[in-house]
């Protein structure tokens, strides 16, 4: 089999995004707003162990409160400015949620959540993508998400965005809240830093 080489920078059209989402099967992809196909590689073992035990929190929590509806790294939002996203965790309030259709949900919903987490993974880091996963968060903020965090568990570093505010950078946090924003929820980062 052959390989491609996507130059950095290369764009397609969001109907050739969906065609490539659904049919490419051994990496995540995202689109930004300019049409330039990002291309994810797959998860490493670390990272992927990191980050189902925030899914896992994040996904208890829903399940109890009730207000909301939590995805996984798997999900691809369009966002309002035309960018397809796959938060790493995300979460949205139940009544935006249920303000879409049966076909938007089923496909790349098009709504933007409330709530995102990116975990920085060994590869970011290794790659220099760490700026690019600012810039997604901060494109994040700028389409609509109310709260997100940003954490990088080599430096046991997180940033947190919110709407309005500047970035605030904590080190070495052992849990974080979920704010107004999702109310009662508590994150224990002690496995995600160790």
């Amino acid at each position: 089999m052959e390989t491609v080489a996507i130059p950095k920078g290369f764009r397609v059209t969001p109907e050739q995004f969906e065609q490539l989402a659904y049919t490419e099967q051994l990496a995540r992809l995202e689109l930004t707003k300019d049409g330039e196909l990002i291309i994810m590689s797959p998860t490493g073992g670390e990272a992927g162990r990191k980050n189902r035990r925030l899914i896992q929190q994040i996904g208890i929590w829903t399940d109890r409160d009730g207000t909301g509806e939590a995805f996984d790294s798997s999900t691809i939002f369009i966002l309002p400015n035309g960018a397809r996203r796959s938060p790493d965790v995300s979460w949205i309030k139940k009544e935006r949620w249920n303000t879409l259709t049966i076909e938007e949900k089923r496909g790349f919903p098009p709504i933007t959540p409330d709530f995102v987490i990116e975990l920085v993974s060994f590869s970011n880091l290794k790659n220099q993508r760490y700026e690019d996963l600012q810039t997604k968060m901060q494109e994040y903020l700028d389409t609509g998400v109310r709260l997100g965090w940003l954490i990088e568990p080599e430096g046991k570093t997180v940033e947190i965005y919110r709407s309005q505010q500047p970035v605030e950078i904590l080190n070495n946090p052992r849990t974080l809240s979920g704010e107004d924003i999702l109310p009662g929820l508590v994150v224990d980062l002690s496995e995600i830093f160790d």
